[in-house]
């Protein structure tokens, strides 16, 4: 059988074999540090959870939810005006996504059209590259350097692409390089984006997670954003829910109704127990999410404090839960690094090239342990030798 070529425009699955060595060495009783995957360790909220139980105790709930509850989608528009400041959306510029990930992946079904001209940060998270091919966008990837501070410079792409653009994505906090916007960069990719008349969609799943004082907002903060973005905000990092899929795209209404009619065609929408406990974290109290960015921030210092306390120039992350290491000198195989660094110091990263292009050179961790923990993973490192 010769199945569909939409396949070829994905690369090999590279955690494959990562997971592979894991599972038999822990077989053998082998303790590994994995920090290569971004789920949080924090349990939910016992309000959300309790919120769950309940619903799911109701017969009616199981039922196909065909909708967005209307609870729900008022919890999202009062949660932007107690969270962000923004007083200006309407439930009609809301919809569900089960996650980001869903969400950003059939996006591209629904706005683009063959051959349309995708801009994309490069390096960035693989699902922007699947959900625009899928869409048949081809990708004009602008660059996010080091010697930018891994940030977005709309000034550095040509104008015969702007042109053409018909949408750019933009992910700040960033995963994987923890860059955070700052709002005079807000300011110009707004301009751009209205002046070359393109779609912007901003990526805001890290809001909750910026350090060093800095306090994380929404694109609709900045000042004609409403005239042409959207915005996807996931519960699963700010709240510990990231198995309940719970994502919600925000934004402009034209944009909303094209995808709320591509899901009517492959889904019913997500489960009823598990709206209500997104409407229970929306409504409920947020302290609890500021306490974990705190933990974040000291897990972050512990690490790269730790990396370049024995060698490992490994630069602060700015914002999300990753770190964005460039290899040790002697290496330029970011997956076979990886490899060596879990043979030799037990300790599990993501290889920088499934982030695009400009990936290679670099390896993500993922601050996924308590500090403690992470401490005895440099340690690890450091007698491993990896870094001599």
């Amino acid at each position: 059988m010769e199945f569909s070529k939409r396949l070829d425009l994905f690369g090999e699955e590279i955690f494959a074999e990562l997971n592979n060595k894991r599972i038999a060495e822990e077989a053998k009783g082998r303790k590994f540090y994995n920090l290569s995957v971004g789920t949080p360790d924090f349990v939910p909220f016992p309000h959300i959870k309790e919120a769950l139980i309940s619903a799911a105790a109701e017969d009616a709930n199981w039922k196909y939810a065909l909708r967005d509850i209307p609870e729900l989608l008022e919890a999202v528009c009062s949660y932007y005006k107690r969270r962000f400041g923004v007083e200006t959306i309407t439930p009609e510029q809301v919809m569900t996504f089960n996650g980001s990930q869903d969400g950003i992946g059939h996006m591209g079904l629904a706005l683009l059209n063959d051959g349309d001209t995708v801009l994309l940060p490069d390096p960035c998270y693989p699902v922007f590259m699947t959900g625009m091919r899928l869409g048949g966008g081809v990708p004009y990837f602008y660059k996010l350097t080091k010697e930018n501070g891994f940030l977005p410079n709309v000034s550095e792409i040509p104008e015969d692409i702007a042109k053409k653009a018909k949408l750019m994505i933009v992910s700040l906090p960033a995963n994987p390089v923890g860059s955070v916007g700052t709002p005079e960069l807000y300011a110009e990719i707004i301009a751009f984006c209205r002046k070359y008349d393109i779609l912007l969609v901003h990526d805001n799943a890290y809001s909750d997670i910026i350090f060093d004082g800095v306090k994380g907002g929404s694109i609709f903060n900045y000042r004609g954003a409403e005239e042409i973005a959207v915005e996807f905000f996931s519960l699963s990092k700010s709240f510990n829910v990231t198995g309940a899929r719970i994502s919600f795209l925000v934004g402009r209404s034209d944009v909303i109704a094209a995808c709320k009619k591509l899901r009517t065609q492959i889904d019913f929408g997500m489960f009823l127990p598990i709206q209500k406990a997104a409407v229970a974290a929306l409504t409920g109290p947020l302290d609890g999410v500021k306490e974990q960015c705190g933990v974040y921030e000291a897990r972050r210092n512990a690490f790269c404090g730790g990396l370049r306390e024995i060698g490992w120039e490994v630069p602060d992350s700015h914002g999300s839960m990753f770190v964005w290491a460039p290899l040790p000198e002697g290496y330029s195989d970011s997956m076979e690094f990886c490899m060596t660094l879990m043979e030799r110091a037990g300790v599990i990263c993501t290889p920088g090239k499934s982030f695009g292009p400009s990936g290679e050179g670099y390896v993500r961790f993922a601050l996924t342990l308590p500090a403690e923990e992470l401490k005895k993973a440099v340690s690890a490192i450091r007698e491993s030798g990896i870094l001599s």
